[in-house]
């Protein structure tokens, strides 16, 4: 690697301003940052110093996302394979056949190898094109701009996968992201100056351009002609009943042992990643219990008060808390540094505010599930007037104290 470093050094004046290749100084960086640490380093006072650079706090949220990309490996395939076996299917169709068939792999839903590298097959390609064609989009803007490429794409480009069907096309994957990065952050200036969450734009794109492809219950398994509604819809639907007559558990939904978008099925990885976040500082935990608690009251206040026709007003809290992706949200999503609440007690209204307008959503509007991703963005949006007023009764606390 000392080697290599040289090999960087050498090459940094051409891409240094003056350089004959100063244009393209902003890849260079980007290559550079990515592989080592930045030689640029505060070291004295006066200024502000901390141990998590962007870097590090990019790495952590990668790490704390890990055991919802293992189970979406795993979960995508064994769904998958579930459905092949319920219809018959002797052999994965496509490509994805012909590899699992060329590395000896079945698809036997009862085997943890075989459900992940089926379930790895359709991860892959999604991730692999949310990174190539985000990151062209971060590359262009960057070089325009004269600007460092961020490491925050890192981070998009994962959750933005993970809360995608698992045979989403591709295109439609290339055109979220697009969607995303351009519209929802670098219109505003790039990282650090975006008011939405870049992954959740680019999906709240989609879901309104094509909501064929990417809602109903045809999408949530990763095999051609099987169909098998949500729990929230059958719920929506049959009520609690409908949802145990179905054959899944609150342990099953827990886990993250059903269909759904590929990686935020399982609310226990969502709550390991979480607990990471937290005890790293990189999440704000207000948010978190903010969100809890807002869905919890708010879920219980339907509960006492019934409904006859919407059967969703019985559902309780435990349950919204592990269908719809509520945990995948609470933890990664609203907690999102930039788009989020600034100040401690606006990041208590800020999660409230969300949890609350889930589940108002999910009960009053059952044909609308995707109601975390929709409470999120419009929490966004108002995040800013949180914050001032928040601000603003402080000042006026402060001058009736000195009056």
């Amino acid at each position: 690697m000392a080697g290599f470093r040289k090999f960087l050094d050498r090459l940094e004046p051409h891409f240094s301003k003056g350089g004959r290749y100063q244009q393209f100084g902003a890849v260079f960086e980007m290559v550079d940052t990515l592989l080592y640490s930045s030689k640029d380093l505060t070291r004295g006072a006066p200024h502000v110093r901390d141990a998590a650079d962007l870097k590090r706090v990019m790495f952590f949220v990668v790490l704390a996302a890990t055991p919802c990309v293992l189970m979406a490996l795993w979960n995508t395939g064994y769904q998958a394979n579930l459905a092949m076996r319920d219809l018959g299917l002797d052999s994965v169709p496509g490509w994805r056949g012909g590899v699992l068939a060329l590395l000896g792999v079945g698809h036997d839903p009862d085997s943890i190898v075989g459900s992940a590298l089926h379930g790895l097959l359709y991860f892959l390609p999604i991730y692999g094109v949310t990174l190539l064609v985000g990151g062209a989009w971060e590359v262009l803007f960057a070089l325009v701009r004269n600007h460092e490429v961020n490491e925050g794409f890192l981070v998009t480009s994962l959750l933005y996968a993970l809360i995608l069907p698992p045979d989403l096309p591709l295109w439609q994957v290339a055109l979220g992201i697009s969607f995303g990065v351009v519209i929802g952050k670098e219109v505003f200036g790039g990282t650090g100056k975006n008011i939405l969450n870049p992954a959740l734009t680019g999906r709240a794109f989609l879901y309104f351009a094509y909501p064929a492809e990417i809602s109903g219950n045809a999408v949530w398994v990763a095999v051609d002609g099987y169909s098998g509604a949500t729990a929230l819809a059958v719920g929506a639907d049959q009520g609690m009943a409908g949802i145990t007559d179905s054959g899944l558990s609150w342990l099953d939904a827990f886990y993250g042992l059903m269909p759904g978008s590929l990686g935020e099925t399982s609310t226990l990885a969502c709550l390991i990643g979480g607990a990471f976040l937290m005890y790293t500082g990189i999440a704000s935990w207000r948010i978190i219990v903010g969100m809890f608690l807002g869905m919890v009251v708010t879920a219980k206040l339907f509960n006492l008060i019934g409904s006859v026709s919407n059967p969703l007003f019985a559902m309780p809290w435990y349950w919204h808390l592990v269908l719809g992706g509520f945990a995948f949200g609470m933890v990664f999503m609203a907690t999102d540094p930039v788009s989020s609440a600034q100040t401690d007690k606006g990041r208590w209204i800020f999660g409230v505010l969300i949890g609350v307008v889930t589940v108002l959503i999910r009960v009053i509007n059952p044909a609308f599930p995707e109601a975390v991703m929709m409470a999120i963005l419009l929490a966004n949006l108002v995040a800013p007037v949180i914050d001032q007023s928040v601000v603003w009764v402080h000042i006026q606390r402060r001058r009736s104290a000195k009056i």
